[in-house]
């Protein structure tokens, strides 16, 4: 009876003195947890952790307990590329798997990389994997069954690609790769020093490219190729092939061809794969037996063929089917090369003799397929060929044996592309060819023969009539390697790597020396797009001291010198084809005397400009200092009470202040004690 009375005091006690929180019976609760517990809750573990590292892999071959362990190391081999696998698990019935497995990868980010590049993988005939994300399930199961117009993407407008074109002074733009390809640097040329427009630390992992109109940059990744471009070089599209080596574009720059050892199998070829390149799409992959003579694929001037060679093999393929052109190939036993013509869709390739059938070259009209020229060659040992790059004019570089003659001997057959019927003249050669090379824009061409130290330099002429005529030899030069100017008329003969990087520059107008002069060791040989200027550099790639590039004049005189740590490679970034068209070019060349005058006064005044930027620059400096060292005088001065303050007020602002308390103490120090003995007095 007491206790109920207890009990009934303290209800009626906490009725009366604390405050009730109970809701009421109409009360709503608004408040959900995010509003009230966001903070906490982010921290917490999410639905998906632990499971968006799992792949499923779909269309797996159905074996027993006898094949299990073969199954499950091709299965790694095949997954283990895309990152480290933790855990897999092939659910089994009566005795056999399920046709499907579980595989979980250390990281979410190799799981996506695993279903992104094996999903389609062809295992063999009758399986094809398809791969998904674990946690993919479920956006699958809400997959309504009415159909829903997809939204439009938004444009990504990246700019003006050719933005470069539109520089004021038409300055030319290059690429550089130093420290030993850690930073890759983009820069417009000027005569004084580069100009850097773009510089990157660890852009590529191995070297770079320019697409053949200079849209894009392609940088290379163990897991892809990337292209770049536009005012700030931004990444325009990415390639997904592991451990991509070489790429090739089309000359139209649509498509884009990569080669990796890594990624093809017998039944999916990916070694090489034609990629789309405005899409990012995989257009067809192929087979690669060997690299060695890149490109396996060789494309046509307007992109709309490339073909193959392989053994009594010539596969022509159009775009963008990615097809075989007429669905077969051409069977041509023993082909030995093949080159597409620069100008037309034309495609030359040659044959060696096969007991009593002569060597032959041939010409092929594409896509009709007709021969359009055949000459037969004999004792042929070997034959380059050579395209003028207008596809004016082909060479076909023969190398024979003639009967009864010891030795080789080097004959030049001259096709002349645009007469009917193909004529061919011959200029022979009794010497070793060491290089040969057209001007890309004109009739002329290049040759190195004889053996060293008395290798000779001949220029020839094509006329207009036909005939070859031999415009000049210059006698023991020390050159290697021909390089045109990519406009014609101007050359350089460079001794590279074993000559020392000995150089000559001519004029083949007149056939005269500009100059002689040194590169110790360079290695390569860049001319930029206008013929204006020409890069002479050492790579890092090929000797590891006096790494550097040096810029000069077409005529040779010496501009700059480039000292890079461990500088490996540039390539001038190439212009798309001129829009002026032959009758417009002619009428400039011929008013070029006008125009020179006004470029002259216009690198007056740059130069006059750049001298009065240097003046204020400097003066602008010098007033910055004196202002500093104003406000730090008067710094100075403003906190000397306070130093006399914590300095006890001594007053330590001079050496000599406060002299008169200065102590002067002598201190001895003994430094040795020498006893000399002295003897007994006689």
């Amino acid at each position: 009876m007491q206790d109920t009375e207890d009990i009934a005091a303290e209800a009626e006690f906490e009725e009366d003195e604390g405050p009730s929180f109970s809701d009421s019976e109409d009360f709503e609760d608004d408040i959900d947890d995010e509003e009230l517990l966001g903070d906490v809750l982010k921290e917490g573990p999410q639905e998906a952790d632990g499971i968006d590292s799992v792949v499923v892999v779909d269309n797996v071959p159905q074996v027993g307990q006898e094949r299990l362990e073969k199954l499950k190391n091709v299965i790694h081999k095949i997954f283990s590329k895309f990152g480290k696998i933790t855990n897999e698990f092939y659910p089994e019935a009566e005795g056999k798997t399920k046709g499907y497995i579980f595989l979980e990868y250390s990281s979410p980010n190799h799981a996506i990389e695993a279903v992104k590049n094996a999903d389609g993988y062809k295992l063999d005939k009758q399986h094809t994997f398809r791969v998904n994300v674990f946690t993919d399930f479920d956006k699958y199961m809400t997959i309504s069954d009415e159909w829903e117009t997809p939204e439009k993407q938004p444009f990504k407008d990246f700019g003006n690609l050719r933005h470069w074109m539109e520089e004021p002074d038409c300055r030319d733009q290059y690429s550089v790769i130093y420290e030993s390809g850690e930073r890759t640097g983009i820069y417009s040329n000027d005569a004084k020093e580069p100009i850097t427009v773009e510089e990157r630390a660890r852009w590529t992992e191995t070297y770079v490219r320019w697409s053949p109109k200079g849209t894009y940059l392609a940088t290379f990744h163990q897991r892809g190729i990337a292209l770049w471009g536009g005012e700030k070089f931004k990444q325009i599209q990415r390639f997904s092939h592991q451990g991509v080596q070489l790429i090739d574009f089309s000359p139209c720059e649509r498509y884009m061809v990569t080669f990796s050892p890594l990624m093809d199998t017998k039944d999916d070829p990916q070694a090489i794969i034609i990629w789309d390149v405005l899409t990012g799409q995989k257009k067809r992959g192929f087979h690669c037996e060997s690299s060695a003579h890149w490109p396996i694929f060789k494309w046509s001037h307007d992109g709309k063929f490339f073909a193959r060679m392989t053994q009594d093999t010539l596969s022509i393929y159009e775009t963008p089917s990615m097809g075989l052109l007429d669905k077969k190939s051409l069977k041509i036993g023993g082909i030995k090369d093949f080159s597409w013509s620069p100008g037309d869709n034309v495609i030359a390739f040659w044959v060696p003799e096969d007991k009593d059938i002569p060597a032959r070259v041939t010409l092929m009209q594409l896509p009709s397929r007709q021969e359009i020229r055949v000459r037969n060659l004999f004792n042929v040992v070997d034959s380059k060929l050579h395209w003028q790059k207008q596809g004016d004019y082909l060479c076909v570089k023969v190398d024979r044996t003639p009967k009864g003659t010891p030795g080789v001997v080097t004959n030049f057959e001259i096709f002349r592309m645009r007469e009917k019927q193909v004529p061919v003249d011959v200029v022979e050669m009794k010497e070793g060819i060491i290089a040969f090379a057209w001007e890309p824009n004109g009739s002329k061409f290049a040759v190195l023969h004889g053996e060293s130290p008395r290798i000779n330099s001949s220029f020839y002429h094509v006329k207009s009539n036909g005939k070859i005529e031999l415009i000049k030899t210059f006698d023991k030069q020390q050159a290697n390697s021909i390089f045109w100017s990519p406009q014609g008329q101007f050359l350089v003969l460079a001794g590279l790597r074993s000559m020392n990087g000995a150089l000559a520059f001519v004029d083949t107008s007149d056939c005269t020396m500009m100059n002689i002069a040194e590169h110790y060791m360079a290695s390569d040989v860049e001319w930029d797009p206008t013929g204006r200027y020409v890069v002479t550099s050492v790579s890092w790639w090929s000797h590891k001291v006096d790494n550097a590039f040096w810029l000069w004049t077409f005529q040779g005189r010496l501009l700059q010198k480039n000292n890079k740590d461990r500088f490996c490679q540039l390539l001038w970034r190439p212009r798309p084809a001129i829009l002026l068209n032959q009758e417009e070019i002619k009428l400039i060349k011929k008013d070029l005397k006008k125009y020179s005058k006004i470029f002259e006064q216009k690198d007056r005044l740059s130069q006059s400009k750049a001298s009065k930027e240097l003046v204020d620059k400097r003066q602008t400096m010098m007033e910055e200092y004196r202002k500093y060292r104003e406000t730090t005088i008067q710094m100075y001065q403003e906190q000397r009470t306070l130093r006399l303050d914590l300095r006890g007020g001594v007053d330590t602002d001079d050496l000599d202040s406060n002299v008169e308390d200065w102590e002067e103490e002598t201190i001895e120090f003994f430094i040795n004690e020498e006893i000399i003995p002295l003897g007994d007095p006689e």
